[in-house]
């Protein structure tokens, strides 16, 4: 029998390599409620093609809040969730095997009307403050650490009001509340409004011994899934930086956002983008975890357990390193 010829070899060697499948997409699951600004990232991936072009595939599945989300997580449900680095280091002193991967520096404010004589701190005494996010908020005891280091007790020489951020934001509105801490994109609307800042967390947090924006916000996802999914979750980090300088730089995409923001208008949009853009993480994450850790000091000691849960110190193991080159 001939030997079949080095160009009939070379045919059928390029018909089995046009039949073999390109390479696996990697499909995660993404935990998000449908109204944060993870779905409009989300939106521009799926928009712009990102997910394909890095060969992913990304499954959301949405929430009704963020507990829901660490429980997804937790219970298998979904391979990565947004939330914050002190829930990680929490699960983390109980034996979870969680990480976290900076997300977002964009914390919100203390605001008061644009007209109101309140020009610091001290001139909250005595005053009625709306708090978004309940007694144990983040955002709250730090606020109140700060105010306790100018002698302020903001429990005992305010009038408190505690609730989810839509209705302390309609009862700001309403005229219910000298000052309303609350979450940054609550904090646009009311700057578009004709109110003013107060103080911003990042200041705050900077007061307490931050050197820079901390991202309180990252992904969240099994240190075990990590390691056995590395070069996907480098992808999913890559497209969703990608994403954000979209953002950041373009007022054209908040256009197409309008609808889901419940159509806000131009000046409003351009105050999202702007605060956005500032919440977007650009440190190393050394320089992210030392301010974390600086400020979980200040957290742990009012918020005590209830909080940190048992460990007195940021977890060493709290924030995810990616694989070198990636």
């Amino acid at each position: 029998m001939s030997q079949p010829s080095p160009f009939a070899i070379a045919s059928i060697l390029g018909m089995f390599i046009a039949a073999t499948p390109a390479a696996a997409t990697d499909k995660l699951r993404l935990a998000v409620q449908k109204t944060g600004s993870v779905a409009w990232e989300l939106e521009i991936i799926r928009l712009r093609g990102l997910d394909k072009a890095n060969d992913l595939e990304i499954e959301t599945v949405e929430l009704a809040s963020p507990e829901a989300g660490k429980i997804a997580l937790r219970g298998g449900a979904a391979d990565i969730v947004v939330s914050d680095w002190l829930w990680v280091s929490r699960e983390r002193s109980l034996g979870a095997d969680l990480v976290f991967a900076p997300y977002s520096s964009a914390v919100g404010a203390v605001m008061v009307p644009g007209n109101s004589a309140i020009a610091s701190l001290g001139d909250l005494k005595g005053k009625k403050l709306a708090v978004a996010g309940g007694a144990i908020d983040k955002s709250w005891l730090m606020l109140l650490a700060l105010a306790k280091h100018s002698g302020l007790d903001l429990k005992r020489d305010t009038s408190l009001m505690f609730g989810a951020p839509p209705l302390l934001q309609e009862k700001t509105l309403q005229g219910e509340a000298d000052a309303a801490l609350n979450f940054w994109n609550f904090c646009a609307d009311l700057e578009a409004r004709g109110f003013r800042t107060l103080i911003a967390m990042d200041d705050v947090e900077k007061a307490l011994g931050a050197k820079g924006p901390v991202a309180m916000l990252g992904y969240v996802f099994d240190g075990g899934f990590a390691a056995k999914n590395a070069d996907a979750i480098s992808r999913f980090l890559k497209i969703t930086r990608e994403a954000k300088e979209i953002l950041a730089a373009s007022p054209d995409e908040w256009q197409k956002l309008a609808p889901r923001l419940g159509g806000k208008d131009e000046q409003t949009l351009a105050i999202y983008r702007r605060r956005y853009a500032q919440g977007i993480p650009r440190r190393p994450i050394a320089d992210e975890e030392a301010d974390a850790r600086a400020l979980y000091h200040v957290l742990a000691e009012i918020g005590g357990t209830d909080l940190v849960g048992p460990a007195r110190d940021l977890d060493p193991g709290t924030y995810y390193q990616s694989r070198p080159g990636k």
